[in-house]
């Protein structure tokens, strides 16, 4: 792809679109920077594209600069159907994302994850088996580094394993990676979506440029995905809960059952439950796991461990590497994360759960009676199909941001329920109804922006609010 001289506008600055229109400017490029937001609020980023002499247009989108660009190169924050963005493809100008670009520069294999929950952990946890079994791996995307950065970096990797987000799939043409993954749908993102079912199939378009020599990794017992996946052309491998598998179904990958995660081709369900494993031969080993092997709590990170396994040893990976990795890794920072005990109360904070769909699972963790704590801004998200767990699981609801009102409608006949104005508050008024073996959990199932600029921003928040408290009951005591 020849970029010199080429006019191109980058849509949002931010860390991918700053990745991004250095890339473009170091092949040569005309390179444009085009953000809604004004320079003071857009950081170290406006200083650093200064310094390179790359043209920034801020506080405003002007449609002539779309309509008059080679290449318009959209970063994943920006919806694509935004007017100036349509009026460039009616113009026949190309649009693309960044991760469309970088693939098309990008020499070595690429691993995809995606789904709407448990991304992060299964891509960072595939970096790790990986790096086990002793191979060089890069490992960014929709998450750390974006997938441009690395192909100017210093370190050269035998794979590059990525987070795909469902808006950077929104984007591909050519996007071709060697094994994809998808963990699971539920509904997310319906803000910027017109429905679940585009929503749906945004995710699907992982595989859609995949051949019959490349691995897509899938969650078989989810029958959207079964439905929406039908005419792959890639070998397919599955990771299927005995449990939520069809009967009789031949399974080709791993099975998860009470104890053990079991990895092997051929495997088929018996019609009254249970494995019958197929005969073994020399060269094709029975690979088990121990589920209490793995130091990540509850079901889905089981689901997350069976496909990342799956990943890795597609890619070339080993199984003592894999093992070792969950022998190891103890989950990420903001997903489940235990903070700290107090008065034998524990708290978790689990920021990185912005969907209801990733609130039933993180419940789904506990046998204790739990203190909630949900809220923040709502991307479309039905609070009202959290009313299993919660009847099961959930002592009080506390509400907090912009969704308070809606919370409180949706679930407020359910079980106790208050407001808080603050993180601090929330953690204060979680102390104050929580009795010894109960747990308080940070689940919001809402973005953080209507509080704070990130997930991240609002765990460490909760984290704050805990050690204050924590130090508090250590002076009272």
């Amino acid at each position: 792809m020849n970029l010199y001289r080429k006019k191109v506008l980058v849509v949002g600055l931010g860390a991918t679109g700053s990745a991004a229109a250095v890339f473009l400017k170091n092949r040569g490029a005309d390179v444009t920077v085009t953000d809604a937001a004004r320079a003071e609020e857009l950081g170290s980023d406006v200083h650093e594209m200064r310094q390179r002499d790359i043209h920034l247009e801020l506080g405003e989108h002007r449609q002539k600069s779309f309509e008059t660009a080679d290449l318009v190169l959209i970063s994943p924050g920006v919806p694509h159907t935004i007017a100036p963005v349509a009026a460039a493809r009616e113009c026949g100008i190309p649009v693309l994302g960044e991760v469309e670009l970088a693939c098309r520069f990008i020499k070595e294999p690429i691993i995809a994850i995606t789904g709407t929950n448990g991304k992060t952990t299964t891509t960072s946890l595939v970096g790790e088996m990986l790096t086990q079994s002793g191979l060089e791996v890069f490992v960014g995307g929709n998450i750390g580094s974006p997938l441009i950065g690395y192909i100017d970096g210093d370190k050269k990797a035998r794979l590059v394993v990525a987070e795909i987000s469902s808006f950077q799939l929104d984007t591909i043409e050519t996007f071709r990676p060697k094994v994809a993954v998808l963990l699971n749908i539920a509904e997310d993102h319906l803000d910027r979506y017109p429905d679940f079912d585009a929503y749906a199939r945004s995710k699907v378009r992982v595989f859609q440029n995949q051949t019959r020599d490349d691995i897509a990794i899938l969650n078989g017992a989810d029958p959207l995905i079964k439905k929406l996946t039908k005419n792959l052309k890639s070998r397919r491998l599955s990771f299927v809960n005995v449990q939520a598998a069809d009967s009789g179904e031949k399974i080709e990958g791993a099975v998860i059952t009470g104890e053990n995660i079991v990895f092997q081709p051929g495997t088929v369900l018996r019609p009254n439950g249970g494995l019958e494993p197929k005969t073994v031969s020399a060269g094709d080993p029975v690979g088990i796991i121990n589920r209490s092997q793995i130091l990540m709590p509850g079901n889905l990170n089981i689901e997350n461990a069976a496909a990342a396994a799956l990943a890795a040893l597609s890619g070339g990976g080993t199984f003592a590497g894999v093992k070792t990795a969950l022998d190891t890794f103890p989950g990420l920072p903001h997903r489940l994360e235990y903070v700290g005990t107090i008065a034998d109360v524990r708290y978790f904070n689990d920021s990185k759960a912005t969907n209801v769909a990733a609130v039933a699972g993180a419940l789904d963790c506990f046998s204790e009676p739990v203190i909630l704590i949900l809220g923040g801004r709502n991307k479309g998200g039905n609070f009202r199909a959290l009313k299993s767990p919660i009847l099961k699981q959930v002592k009080q609801i506390i509400a907090i941001g912009e969704a308070t009102n809606e919370i409180c409608e949706s679930l407020g006949h359910l079980t106790s329920i208050t407001a808080a104005e603050s993180m601090e508050a929330a953690v204060t008024g979680g102390k104050a109804v929580a009795a010894p073996g109960d747990v308080v959990l940070l689940s919001p199932a809402c973005a953080s922006f209507d509080m704070y600029d990130n997930y991240a921003q609002r765990g460490e928040d909760f984290r704050r609010a805990f050690e204050n408290l924590s130090r508090s009951s250590r002076n009272i005591g």
